[in-house]
C-alpha cells in the first residue's frame, strides 16, 4: 500500500464527511462520498443521496463542471471502490474514465460481488488506483452494507435505556422516562439511519409503540419489524398504522392485520421464530442496519444466538434499586464468569444528562 500523504488524508476526510450526508437516505446502497482534487485544490465534491440517483463520483464531476473546473488530470478521493456495473445507474468507472481523471484513491474495496472489479477497469484505462486510505473509517460508516454483502445479514444494533444500576423498567413495567430528552432524541437519530427497527410482540402489547422517527428530521421511515410468534399483534397497533411493517411469526398471518402489512412465517421447530432465518430474510430484503428496541426476551435471544453486533446503551444518572423488582435489558444470570459476553467499547459520550455507551460484541470469529 502506498504511503499516503497528509494532504491525501485531508481530502479523504472530506470525502468521508460527504458520504455521511447520505447516512439516513442511501439505503440499501452504501454511503459514499467523493472529492476531486487538482493542483492541490478541491474542485468538486459529491455524495450518494438515494438509490436510483447518481452516485458520489458522478455528483462530484457535476459539481466540478458547475464550478467551471476541468477534472482532467485530477485525483478522485472516493470512500468506496467505484462501481463497474450497470444497476439503477451507469458504472462510475465509465464516468471517471471519460472525465479524464488521472488517479483514484479509494478507502476500501466494494464487498458487493456484483460491483464489477472497478479497480481493475480503471487501471486498464491507465488510471492510477490506490486502495486502503482510512479504510477503518470507511468500513465504520458502512458497517451494515459490509455485513449484508459479506454475511448475508444486517448489522444488528440493540438499543437499551437503563438506570445506572442496570434497570430498564420497574417491576410494574413503568419506564417512561428513565433517560432524558436529549438521549431519546439521540436514539431517534439511530432509528433514522437504520433500514429497519425491530421489536417483539410483548413490547407491542405492553407499550403500543410507534417505532417511527419523530424527534429528528427525516425523509424516510425505516421498515418496522415485529417478532410475533403467535400472531398476537393487534390490528389496531400503532406499529402497523401505515402498513410499512413486517410481522414475523412461527405460523400463519393474522387476517385482521391492515392491508399492506407484510408477514412471513419462520418457525424454528420449537414454536418460536428462527432468528437466524430472520436475519437472512432481512438480508434478502436489503436491510443493512437493524435497530432493535425490544424487551429482555428478544434481546437475550438475539444475544444468545450470536446475532447482536452492537449495544447502544443510554445510562441515566439514577438508581432504581432492588434488582428483583426491576427489569433488566437481558434475561437471566450466569453461573460462571467465563460465560460472559465480551464487549469492546467503541464510544462513550455524554448526551444531555445521560451517558451513551456504544459497545461491540466480540464474536468468536473475531
Amino acid at each position: 500500500m502506498s504511503a499516503f500523504s497528509d494532504a491525501d488524508r485531508a481530502h479523504m476526510t472530506r470525502a468521508l464527511a460527504q458520504a455521511a450526508l447520505g447516512l439516513d437516505t442511501a439505503t440499501p446502497n452504501p454511503r459514499v462520498g467523493c472529492v476531486l482534487v487538482k493542483d492541490g485544490a478541491q474542485i468538486g465534491e459529491g455524495f450518494h443521496a438515494r438509490a436510483g440517483l447518481p452516485h458520489a463520483e458522478v455528483n462530484a464531476l457535476v459539481d466540478a463542471k458547475a464550478r467551471g473546473r476541468d477534472p482532467r488530470g485530477a485525483t478522485a478521493y472516493v470512500t468506496l471502490e467505484p462501481c463497474n456495473h450497470t444497476g439503477r445507474t451507469p458504472p462510475c468507472t465509465d464516468a471517471l474514465i471519460v472525465a479524464g481523471v488521472a488517479r483514484v484513491v479509494a478507502a476500501m474495496e466494494d464487498p458487493n460481488p456484483l460491483a464489477g472489479h472497478g479497480t481493475r477497469r480503471l487501471r486498464e484505462a491507465g488510471i492510477a488506483v490506490e486502495l486502503g486510505l482510512m479504510e477503518p473509517e470507511a468500513r465504520e460508516l458502512n458497517a451494515g452494507y459490509v455485513s449484508r454483502m459479506t454475511r448475508g445479514r444486517p448489522w444488528v444494533r440493540v438499543k437499551v435505556a437503563a438506570s445506572l444500576d442496570g434497570r430498564t423498567a420497574l417491576a410494574s413495567g413503568e419506564s417512561k422516562w428513565i433517560t432524558g430528552d436529549a438521549a431519546r432524541q439521540d436514539g431517534h437519530r439511530f432509528r433514522a439511519r437504520a433500514c429497519a427497527v425491530m421489536t417483539g410482540a410483548g413490547t407491542v402489547l405492553a407499550d403500543d409503540p410507534q417505532l417511527t422517527v419523530r424527534d429528528v428530521a427525516t425523509t424516510r421511515q425505516p421498515l418496522r419489524v415485529i417478532v410475533d410468534r403467535r400472531g398476537e399483534t393487534p390490528a389496531t397497533a400503532r406499529v402497523l398504522a401505515d402498513g410499512h411493517a413486517l410481522v414475523v411469526t412461527a405460523g400463519g398471518a393474522n387476517a385482521a392485520w391492515p392491508p399492506g402489512v407484510a408477514s412471513v412465517a419462520l418457525p424454528d421447530g420449537n414454536g418460536r421464530v428462527d432468528l437466524d432465518a430472520l436475519m437472512r430474510e432481512l438480508g434478502t430484503r436489503e436491510i443493512n442496519e437493524l435497530h432493535v428496541e425490544a424487551g429482555a426476551g428478544l434481546n437475550g435471544a438475539l444475544l444468545a444466538a450470536g446475532l447482536v453486533d452492537e449495544i447502544l446503551l443510554y445510562l441515566a444518572p439514577c438508581v432504581l434499586g432492588d434488582p428483583a423488582r426491576g427489569v433488566a435489558a437481558f434475561p437471566g444470570g450466569l453461573e460462571h464468569l467465563v460465560d460472559r459476553v465480551p464487549l469492546a467499547l467503541a464510544d462513550v459520550a455524554r448526551v444531555g444528562d445521560d451517558l451513551r455507551v456504544i459497545a461491540r460484541v466480540m464474536h468468536k470469529e473475531e
